[in-house]
This record gives structure tokens, sequence and C-alpha cells, in this order.
């Protein structure tokens, strides 16, 4: 079956207990992982958790099916977490469907897929599969999710104080989450016992905010700062950020970009544009500027191959966290290049 983001929460449940395979897909790769760990959560009984690449299973076809019915060593339940790009897991699942006997839970984040792909329609009308296409959060719908991931976590936020969680967390419901399991820890909070969150509090617990964390490696690379980019980096190193971390904000960035860009469509006046989004509370203020250069280089075919790239960078990342940092630094110094040679003409 198929349903939209904004029913995903109410059917959660149900659906864990009633299905074993689930696709999430779409430009929000952050609330595709988010609705993943909330079915893992929801499994009666997810035991071993066993992870493939997207190469692994477009390279063997059948290693999919064959594991999914494998017993674990000890007999214990298990599940098999796939985090694929594209099409990468079509042939597989293919195969996986046609298999006998009984198979474990299978969950399927898929970047850059969508609920009209291929591998989509191999599950969207079987009652024994999930399939979930996620769109990147605005402000609003970002602050929203912050306040109920809060509320379940016993915290009280007043003031701007979700909106600010929002933008330090980079718009990242994992990260937000995250973010209240410290907050809660750090106050004692739980639903029972509800407390209010100072901006003390977090201060000194929460994440660096986006002024003064990554945001700023982001638009260097995707604004063509060329020059500036090596101190950002630098900077990334010297106070322990995360490479994957800034990988996720560049690839958020880019899915905004995808989607502000659909709606400008052949229109040429992006400063009018990005000053509508922005009063409609679609783009955040601080953000209208970079937003308004970014669009102006990152559309159309450029776009595409931007966003080809960065999922090619993030799958070599995960397969070699320890030269992370340096494939990011390398691939962004490239960005920034194209970007600044010709406004991203190549």
């Amino acid at each position: 079956m198929k349903v939209k983001q904004f029913e995903f929460a109410g059917r959660a449940k149900a659906a864990a207990s009633q299905c074993n395979m689930f696709f999430f897909c779409g430009p929000d790769e952050a609330g595709a992982s988010a609705a993943a760990a909330t079915i893992h959560s929801l499994l009666p009984d997810p035991g071993e958790r066993i992870e493939l690449s997207g190469a692994d299973i477009k390279r063997d076809p059948v290693l999919l099916g064959d594991e999914a019915r494998s017993s674990s060593l000890f007999g214990e339940k298990r599940h098999i977490f796939v985090r694929a790009a594209g099409e990468e897991a079509h042939d597989a699942l293919k195969n996986h469907l046609t298999g006998e006997g009984e198979a474990c839970p299978v969950l399927i984040v898929a970047t850059g897929a969508t609920d009209k792909s291929r591998t989509a329609k191999l599950l969207e009308k079987r009652d024994d599969a999930l399939v979930v296409m996620f769109y990147p959060p605005d402000m609003r719908a970002m602050t929203g999710t912050v306040r109920d991931l809060a509320d379940r976590a016993g915290l009280r936020l007043q003031g701007d104080m979700a909106e600010r969680i929002a933008r330090a967390s980079g718009m990242d419901q994992r990260l937000a989450a995250s973010e209240m399991e410290k907050l809660a820890l750090y106050l004692d909070a739980a639903q029972d016992r509800p407390v209010n969150v100072t901006r003390e509090a977090w201060d000194a617990i929460g994440a660096v905010s986006e002024e003064d964390g990554f945001m700023d490696i982001v638009n260097a690379a995707l604004s063509g700062r060329a020059q500036s980019l090596p101190g950002e980096l630098a900077r990334m190193e010297a106070t322990g950020i995360n490479p994957v971390t800034v990988l996720l904000a560049v690839e958020r960035r880019a899915a905004q970009l995808s989607q502000l860009a659909a709606r400008l469509g052949s229109g040429s006046d992006i400063a009018g544009f990005i000053d509508g989004e922005k009063r409609a509370r679609r783009v955040f203020f601080k953000e209208a500027a970079d937003l308004q250069a970014q669009l102006g280089t990152w559309r159309g075919p450029n776009l595409d191959r931007l966003v080809a790239r960065l999922t090619s960078l993030h799958r070599k990342m995960l397969g070699n966290s320890q030269q992370a940092g340096t494939l990011l630094r390398h691939e962004l110094t490239q960005i920034a290049r194209v970007s600044a040679r010709g406004r991203g003409r190549s």
C-alpha cells in the first residue's frame, strides 16, 4: 500500500504489525530515515539488524531474498535495512517477492527514488508492503515536528524555541529527535513530569547553531565562494563536526533547491520569487539571500548533476568512513569551483 507523508504517523503502528516490506523514498533522506527508525521501534520483535547497501543487492540480486529467509546464528529474529540510491533495489526486491517461505521485515531507504519509481510500483498495491515518499519540510512543518518530538519527551517549548531548534538541527528530523533526547535527559523530563525548556538549557547542551556550525560550509560550496571554503572546512575539522552531518546538510539544501526550482519553473525573476516564498514562510528570512544566489546557479541540468554527485558521494563516504572528511573536502571544492565558474555553467 502507498500512503501520503502526512498519513504516515497515524498509520505507522498498524503498518509495522501488518507489513514486512517498507520502501521510504523521496528527496528528504532525513525524513525517510526517521520513518525507518519509527517502524523499527514499532516492530513486535525486530531482533538482529542486517545492513545491506544498494550497491550490494544490485550487484547480487538474490542476496536480499536469501538474507531475508535466512536464520540468525542463534535462531533469533532479524530484520534487514537497505540504504539504496534510485532503482538499485528493484531487481533484488523483484526476486525477493518471488521467493518462498517466511521472510523477515525489510526496510529500504532509497535516496533519489520516488513513489512513481519501478521499485515503488512493485509494492504499492500489496497489503504486506508500505510505500511512503518524503519531501523536505519547510520551516513551519519542521517547527511542528520539533514540537511533537518535544511533547513526546516531556518538554515544553515556549516562544521561538521550536523554530530555533529546527534551524540548529539543519531541518533534520533525526538530529532534532536526538536533541530532544539530550534535553530530556539533561532536564530529567518525561511525559508524566514535563519540564519547560529554557534558553539556558538549550545553550548548555544544544546542537551547534546553523550560524555557528556547518551552514557556512554549505553556502560557501553551493554559492561558489571557493576562496572561503578551505577556511570553513578547516573549522569543521577543528570543531569536530561530523563530515556526514555536513553532507546531509548539503543534500537537504539541494533538495530544497529542487523544490524551489520546480515551483519557479521557467520564471526568471528569482529575487521576486524568493521574496514571495519568504513572505509565505516557506523560506527562512536569514536564508533568502543564499537561496536566491544558489537558485540562480543550480537549476535544470546543473541541479540534476549536483544531486547525482551528492548521491554518489554519500555512498562513497558511508563505504569508507575513515576517508569521509577527505572525500567531502574534495567534492565540495569541485562543486564550489563549478559554481564560481560562470554561475555553475560547466
